[in-house]
């Protein structure tokens, strides 16, 4: 059985010859993982894009409903740092697998919610499965792609992309086509847990275990304790940017539903244009390996905060609704969640990786959490177009400027 440093030893191998058979099968085994991550990611979509049938079905206020929508990171947050330490002590495999099957499982149980105190747990426990997820993902990519560390999660991302291309669009099509809202969880809750128990047949542990090399360890900077400069203010600019995104994809598919009385399949067609933008991930990822991750977040947090004043906008075109999703996926997931991603990694040291990614998930999720309360009582309060200018756009623009604080010289290498 191979230990650490010969699994650390044939990445570096594999790594100086990409033709080996060992590293097409990581290749192979890495993809089992991302096409995985797909369906992971489409899964946490069924409640934003149901809530309306969910509300009419569990007679919800609009607070408590889009609370719900929202509720899954809060699951994620509470998951982020656990999932890093439990990473540490025991297998990136292990909590890969726990996570996807209590994924899988709670995405079952949301059929037999009885009201909101129900339909709540079960959506945090999935988010807490989710964030084992995520995190063994981010630590899993950053080790074994050691020297593109940023590029192999825009990879991961731009799985977040297609499963939010195909989640929207498949969940719309199939709600639309069974007539029920149960229908579609039940789909998703069956094939997560099929794909556990492929990946636990299939991934290898020198391919999932591998350790940091001592060469990149040394004087490669970067802190060495989540209390430093950059993590903390990466964390409040994670948590801001949760809100963002979750206020946007919390809440837009009940806003085309409800204003603009389009069908659940005609919204599915208006939001898979988010995981089109996502999609570009990986040159997202890039931008952060060749920039600093202060001018990138800052560029693309400002482009974001003026694409979104246009949301809530009720007479424009469906084509304007898609192109506006298009352009907050690429500027809001595929590069400002890629880079803060990839900030919190950088301001550790290379060998604390998992803490990096898990401090990530924590923070960024946790301020998701809420994003659909707070956006439920703007719109309650207010309007859709004031909830949006407040939350999505003018957030945003904080996000941009506390950029600018981030110290890139003592990330690390």
């Amino acid at each position: 059985m191979s230990g650490p440093k010969q699994m650390t030893e044939r990445a570096e191998r594999d790594a100086a010859n990409p033709g080996s058979g060992s590293q097409k099968i990581a290749y192979a085994m890495f993809g089992l993982l991302l096409i995985t991550y797909v369906v992971a990611v489409g899964d946490r979509f069924l409640v934003s894009m149901l809530a309306t049938d969910i509300r009419g079905a569990l007679n919800l206020s609009i607070p408590n409903m889009f609370a719900l929508t929202t509720m899954f990171t809060l699951g994620l947050g509470i998951g982020g740092l656990p999932a890093a330490a439990l990473i540490q002590r025991y297998s990136r495999k292990a909590v890969l697998l726990t996570g996807l099957i209590l994924l899988s499982v709670a995405t079952l149980a949301f059929t037999e919610a009885t009201g909101f105190w129900t339909m709540f747990v079960f959506i945090v426990l999935q988010g807490v499965g989710m964030s084992f997820t995520a995190t063994s993902m981010f630590a899993l990519s950053t080790s074994y792609f050691s020297a593109n560390r940023v590029a192999a999660l825009g990879l991961v991302n731009l799985s977040f992309g297609l499963g939010s291309l195909f989640g929207h669009w498949i969940i719309g099509e199939l709600r639309t086509a069974l007539g029920s809202w149960e229908a579609p969880m039940l789909i998703f809750g069956f094939i997560g847990i099929g794909f556990a128990i492929l990946i636990a047949i299939m991934v290898r542990p020198w391919f999932s275990e591998v350790k940091p090399a001592a060469k990149h360890v040394v004087d490669s900077g970067g802190a060495d304790t989540l209390k430093n400069h950059n993590s903390i203010l990466l964390s409040i600019m994670s948590a801001l940017y949760g809100m963002v995104v979750y206020g946007f994809l919390g809440t837009y598919p009940s806003y085309m539903r409800e204003v603009l009385e389009l069908s659940a399949a005609d919204v599915g067609g208006v939001m898979l244009w988010f995981g089109v933008g996502g999609l570009t991930s990986y040159y997202g990822g890039k931008l952060g390996d060749k920039y600093s991750q202060k001018s990138v977040i800052f560029i693309c947090a400002l482009a974001l905060a003026i694409v979104t004043l246009f949301l809530f906008k009720t007479d424009l075109s469906v084509l304007i609704y898609k192109v506006l999703a298009t352009l907050v996926g690429v500027f809001g997931a595929a590069i400002v969640y890629t880079n803060l991603a990839g900030g919190h990694v950088k301001s550790l040291k290379r060998s604390l990786t998992g803490k990096g990614s898990g401090m990530f998930v924590t923070s960024v999720y946790g301020g998701a959490a809420l994003g659909g309360y707070s956006m439920g009582l703007l719109v309650d309060n207010w309007s859709w177009e004031f909830a949006g200018q407040v939350q999505i756009s003018l957030l945003s623009m904080i996000v941009a400027f506390l950029a600018l604080g981030l110290r890139t010289e003592d990330m690390s290498k």
